[in-house]
């Protein structure tokens, strides 16, 4: 390669012109960007819980009941996301546009399901659970940034189509 750097090759759209249309006609993108907010709220709360129970041994319940919320939002954000999925791309879950952040929704949905597990294996002590949790939600925290990149990538390149450049 010569002292120039090389030309980085324009990304691929995100959405081909049918696929913003069916995104924008299905009903599970208003889901999507209801339940989202919801869960990270739920989220939000729970991460509270679980590090007071750490940190001075009290409040198991509550944690225990907020993890279980954010799991059960969990799932029910999988389930239509991979609807929304479908409706957009044709396929449930692994399309190209949106391979990795599926692969990390796939870690994230293991830890919480392990956290499930863990409930009723007995020998799991609160605080190994509440690590599961933590680790669960560290990996979330990883997905929710996917997520919001590329939802940030949309709306730039609708503003650039709208502005009559190449996105």
């Amino acid at each position: 390669m010569s002292g120039r750097a090389a030309k980085k090759a324009p990304a691929e759209p995100l959405y081909t012109p049918d696929q913003r249309r069916r995104r924008d006609e299905t009903r599970w993108t208003l889901v999507q960007g209801l339940l989202a907010p919801v869960q990270f709220a739920i989220f939000i709360v729970s991460l509270y819980l679980v590090l007071r129970y750490l940190q001075t041994g009290e409040g198991y319940e509550a944690a225990t009941v907020s993890v279980v919320a954010k799991t059960l939002a969990l799932y029910t954000i999988m389930v239509t996301g991979s609807l929304w999925e479908h409706a957009v791309f044709g396929r449930y879950l692994f399309a190209p546009a949106f391979y990795w952040e599926d692969v990390v929704s796939m870690a994230v949905i293991v830890l919480h399901t392990v956290y499930l597990a863990s409930l009723v294996v007995a020998g799991v002590s609160p605080q190994t659970q509440m690590a599961i949790a933590l680790a669960a939600y560290v990996i979330y925290v990883v997905n929710a940034a996917q997520y919001i990149f590329k939802l940030r990538r949309a709306r730039l390149e609708v503003a650039a189509t709208m502005a009559g450049q190449p996105s």
